[in-house]
Formats: C-alpha cells, sequence, structure tokens
C-alpha cells in the first residue's frame, strides 16, 4: 500500500499489500492525537523507515510504561507511524494510506467511544488481550529495531515523557502487550 503525509515530503510503501489488522481506537491519547473522536491503525511488519529528512520523532510513555515512538513528517506535522521498542510489527495511521477496507476495523476503547459504534462490528470495551491483532503476532513478536534512516532515536529521556509517567486510558497500537 502506498503512504504518505498530508504534504506528500514522506512517503512510503507498505511490505504487505493490506494490513495484519486495522484499529479504531476511541481512547483519549488516539482522540488527542488525531485531533478527532478515534485513530485509526493499521498494523505492518516492522519495516525500513521511510528515507527523509523530514522524518522526526517524538516520545511518549504509555498506559503500561513503555516508550512509544511517533513518527512525523517536519513540514506538514502528520503523524505517520507508531512503534514500541521490541515488538516486530508497527503501526502507520490509517489516514495515510488509502485503499483501506475500513468494514474489517476493530473499534477498541469503546468504553471511551464518543460516536456510535458501526453495528457487528468487532469492539474492545478496552486494549484487545493476547493475540487478537493477528494470528502472525507469535512470529513477529520478537525483539529487534526498525532499520535504517533512524530506528529507535537514541534513549534519552525526554522532561515531557519524564512528567508524563504512566498514561492511564490509551491504547498500545504499535505494541500491544
Amino acid at each position: 500500500m502506498e503512504a504518505r503525509c498530508q504534504c506528500g515530503a514522506v512517503q512510503f510503501t507498505t511490505p504487505l499489500p493490506k494490513p495484519l489488522a486495522l484499529y479504531i481506537c476511541h481512547c483519549a491519547e488516539c482522540r488527542r492525537q488525531s485531533g478527532s473522536a478515534f485513530g485509526t491503525s493499521a498494523i505492518f511488519p516492522r519495516f525500513e523507515l521511510p528515507k527523509s529528512e523530514l522524518l522526526s520523532c517524538y516520545t511518549r510513555a504509555t498506559h503500561s510504561g513503555h516508550t512509544l515512538y511517533c513518527y512525523f513528517c517536519q513540514r506538514c506535522g502528520t503523524r505517520l507511524i507508531h512503534t514500541t521498542p521490541g515488538k516486530n510489527v508497527v503501526s502507520i495511521k490509517g489516514g495515510c494510506l488509502a485503499g483501506l477496507d475500513w468494514a474489517t476495523a476493530i473499534h477498541i476503547w469503546t468504553k471511551s467511544a464518543m460516536i456510535p459504534i458501526p453495528e457487528g462490528s468487532e469492539t474492545h470495551s478496552e486494549e484487545p488481550t493476547g493475540s487478537d491483532y493477528s494470528s502472525a503476532q507469535e512470529t513477529l513478536d520478537q525483539p529487534g529495531p526498525l532499520v535504517n534512516s533512524g530506528g529507535f532515536p537514541v534513549a534519552t529521556q525526554t522532561p515531557e515523557v519524564g512528567k508524563l509517567g504512566r498514561v492511564r486510558g490509551a491504547c498500545e497500537l504499535s505494541g500491544v502487550i
């Protein structure tokens, strides 16, 4: 699948023609990140980061205490990719991809939903448990850094992340525990 930011400065192709899973998350953190009533994430195997001087990274603590790496375009600010160390899957923000089949999306953190959930959709009141996002999780969920243009940013404690501590009521889309 082809992905790009809003201004087109950062573009890349996913390693598979369709995601392993597609989530619509209604948690407070995804709502803030998207500036909308929910966030969308397409799960793919880890792949080489796009080569772009404009790809930057923001980090934040997750509700489980992990660090979430959030890659975005410096020019237009579009959030593109989320990842968590130790996972061989990444989350690509759904709005960056054309051609997703939204009918298959799994709604998570529905207890925080601000809009009605479509009838017949798979739903979870919080985070899915175990291997819910893919039968291939066991083979993908092995440690390994992102490769090429950046991998995991140098491990430095940003003051903002340190002040946040654990985030409550938020999803772990790029690193399901």
